[in-house]
């Protein structure tokens, strides 16, 4: 019979944000204290875990001895204006969130759990600006974030500068996917965007750089009917053992 982990809520006070942030927490079936567990930073938290069942895949591969057991803490948005507000790169709270994630976030994660505290021991994850914002975090905090999984992130001139700018990719491994059908997205402000066609272009940016790297396209548009099943595989690239 398949062990399930645990979960609980947290929450915790952001003085950076200044305001309250809920935290969807997932220990393995096999946490103690004892130990020290690798940690995965979900941003659109709740969603991860209601739609992407994130915790359910992990645990099939922990059954399968397929990934090593990892800690998940999913970070979830209040509303579209707040998601668009701290994920978006134009958005006003963007670079307050990434400060958040690292300065706040990270140290209360490592207080209240036993963790791995490396580099290679943290990821992030998200779907479209989630994916967009981790990158984004990834790219300013390598030596404190080495892992990120980009599930169809929105890009734009701005990340494409920090992708071509990053000095040194044998810091981060990055798994990217993107719908061959995200041709015409509509966006949070009511726009329709193409995402497929800026994510080739990153997968190129990335391609000419020495990142450990994977890139796939999945025959799907911008819905989590597609990101659900993409979870473990997402899941294997960032925590094989």
């Amino acid at each position: 019979m398949q062990q399930k982990g645990k979960r609980e809520q947290q929450t915790i006070h952001s003085d950076i944000l200044g305001e309250e942030i809920e935290l969807h927490v997932y220990l393995p079936p096999s946490y103690t204290p004892l130990l020290r567990y690798s940690v995965l930073i979900a941003q659109d938290g709740k969603d991860y875990f209601n739609m992407g069942k994130i915790h359910r895949s992990a645990e099939t591969l922990f059954e399968d001895h397929a990934i090593e057991e990892f800690i998940i803490v999913g970070v979830p948005y209040k509303d579209v204006q707040d998601r668009r507000r701290k994920y978006h790169p134009e958005g006003e709270q963007q670079a307050k969130y990434v400060r958040f994630l690292v300065n706040e976030l990270l140290p209360y994660i490592e207080d209240q759990y036993s963790t791995l505290e490396l580099a290679s021991a943290r990821a992030l994850i998200g779907s479209s600006l989630g994916a967009t914002v981790s990158l984004v975090t990834a790219l300013e905090y390598p030596r404190t974030f080495g892992k990120v999984a980009l599930q169809s992130p929105y890009v734009d001139d701005s990340v494409l500068d920090r992708v071509s700018a990053f000095k040194d990719p044998s810091l981060l491994s990055i798994y990217h996917v993107a719908g061959k059908h995200e041709d015409e997205v509509e966006t949070t402000n009511g726009k329709v965007k193409n995402f497929i066609e800026p994510n080739r272009e990153l997968n190129r940016v990335f391609s000419n750089k020495t990142f450990d790297y994977y890139y796939e396209e999945f025959d799907g548009d911008h819905k989590w009917t597609y990101w659900q099943p993409d979870i473990p595989k997402a899941l294997k690239f960032l925590f094989s053992e």
